[in-house]
Parts: structure tokens; C-alpha cells; sequence
């Protein structure tokens, strides 16, 4: 079995400031189809919004949904989307302590920290809007009055589009990377030959995981540095930096995910 997992936002969708190349969208639709490849979208948007995507920039429905930053899995099939309950008892079991209303309330009079809406928040997901110039302090903040005591991991990254700093507190048990250890463990296929693409900071954790890691080439710096960095401590680790050049196309968004889907053999 292939499989190609990617983030959404600046990884498959053409939503930055970097020039797309025309056409990508359908190549990319074409060559899953063509090559049999289960593709998997992880993402940070619900349910509602990655429908809205899809119905946007017309990519293909997912074979599976890693939704919520980790914290939803769903299966798609002929347009039903059936939530993975199996998922939801694993994260209770595996993290215990995790509780989102305690740890709303030991961060929320955090200055520069804004809650976002119900709709971005779940029973695994506590997530705030962040003053980006002032990150240091605030995370700082939270991490004195949270880490360690709700079996949390706290997640920060960066809108270059919005210039907000957003940040997801979530179980340890329930990120990108082991919500698709989760679902390569239930297709049957071993991590390492699992394919995921990234660009931001919520991306780390996967593309350090030891997956076929590839960044596109619009990712941002921090993320890059930061992969380079495991890299150089963990030897193994094997992460492709699109560049251009696959088909004639320049590396950015969908035309990134193709060259490092092409890169590791997909097709």
C-alpha cells in the first residue's frame, strides 16, 4: 500500500503569498488516482473547513481525515465521513490526566492569549490566538502553569498569512504524528514508508517522527531550522526539501507534495 499523508494549509492548498503553478491541483488528483495511492489529509481545520477546502481549490476528498491537529479521525467513503471512535478511547486511555477545562482555566487570564471559537475547540483541543512579539513570554507562561500536569503537549506555530502565533494545547496522545502512527498502524503499513508532507510549526512533530518527511518549499524557516536540527542529532531521519523541478513545476504547495510523493517512489 502507498500512502500520502500532507497538512492542507500552504502544503497542499496554494493559500500563501508564493506563486502556485497552474493545473498542480489536478496533477496531484490525477497521479493518487493513476497510482493507487491512499492519500491521507492532517490538518488543523474541523470537519467544516476541510470540506470547505476541498470544495474550494477542488482537491480530491481524503481517503482519511486527520482533522483538529491530530485530535479527530475520520474515514471517507462516497461522500460519508464516519468518525473513528476507536481513536477517541485510545487518547483517554493513553492520557489520563488530560483535562481541557482545567487547563482553560489555569491559562486563560494570560495576557496576549485569546481563546479561539468553539468551532476550533473539541475535547482534545484547547486552542488560543497568540501575540506573535511577545511568544517567549506567553509560552513561557504556559508552560509554567501547564506543562506536566494534564499529560499535555503544548504546540505553537505561526500564520504567516494572519501574522497571528497560534497555539494548540492537546494530550500527548493525540498530535499529528500519533494520529497518523495510529492510522498507518490500522492500514498495515510500517511509518517509515508512510509519506508526509508539512510547511509550519504543527508539522514538527510528524516530520521528526520518522516518516518519509517531506517539506514543500515554501515551509517556513523556523520549521526548516528545526528539522535540520533533528536531523543532525538523529542520523536515520530522512526528510526531502522540495526545490522545483519535478514536471517542470517550482516546488511550492501542491507542486512540493508531488516532487517529495516522486522523491521517495510514490509514483
Amino acid at each position: 500500500m502507498k500512502v500520502l499523508a500532507t497538512d492542507l494549509d500552504r502544503t497542499l492548498l496554494p493559500n500563501g503569498r508564493w506563486p502556485a503553478d497552474a493545473g498542480a491541483i489536478d496533477l496531484f488528483n490525477e497521479l493518487t488516482v493513476k497510482h493507487g495511492v491512499t492519500v491521507v489529509y492532517v490538518t488543523g481545520r474541523n470537519l467544516d473547513l476541510a470540506r470547505a477546502a476541498i470544495s474550494e481549490y477542488g482537491v480530491r476528498p481524503p481517503d482519511i481525515l486527520i482533522g483538529d491537529v491530530g485530535t479527530s479521525i475520520r474515514r471517507y467513503d462516497q461522500g460519508d465521513w464516519t468518525f473513528d471512535d476507536g481513536w477517541v478511547t485510545h487518547v483517554q486511555e493513553a492520557s489520563p490526566r488530560w483535562d481541557a477545562q482545567a487547563i482553560k482555566a489555569a491559562v486563560d487570564d494570560i495576557p496576549g492569549l485569546v481563546e479561539q471559537g468553539q468551532e476550533h475547540l473539541n475535547q482534545f483541543k484547547q486552542s488560543y490566538f497568540v501575540d506573535h512579539a511577545s511568544q517567549a513570554e506567553i509560552l513561557q507562561l504556559v508552560e509554567t502553569r501547564a506543562k506536566g500536569r494534564f499529560d499535555e503537549v503544548i504546540v505553537y506555530s505561526y500564520d504567516s498569512q494572519s501574522g497571528d502565533g497560534l497555539l494548540d494545547l492537546l494530550p500527548a496522545s493525540a498530535t499529528k504524528q500519533t494520529a497518523l502512527e495510529f492510522v498507518a498502524e490500522a492500514l498495515g503499513v510500517e511509518k517509515q514508508s508512510v509519506v508526509f508532507c508539512g510547511d509550519s510549526g504543527n508539522d514538527v512533530f510528524p516530520l521528526t517522527a520518522g516518516f518519509a518527511g517531506v517539506l514543500v518549499r515554501n515551509a517556513d524557516e523556523q520549521l526548516v531550522a528545526q528539522v535540520r536540527r533533528a536531523m543532525a542529532s538523529q542520523p536515520g531521519l530522512r526528510v526531502y526539501h522540495a526545490q522545483g523541478g519535478f514536471m517542470g513545476l517550482s516546488g511550492y504547495y501542491t507542486s512540493g507534495v508531488m516532487e517529495g510523493a516522486h522523491h521517495y517512489g510514490l509514483w
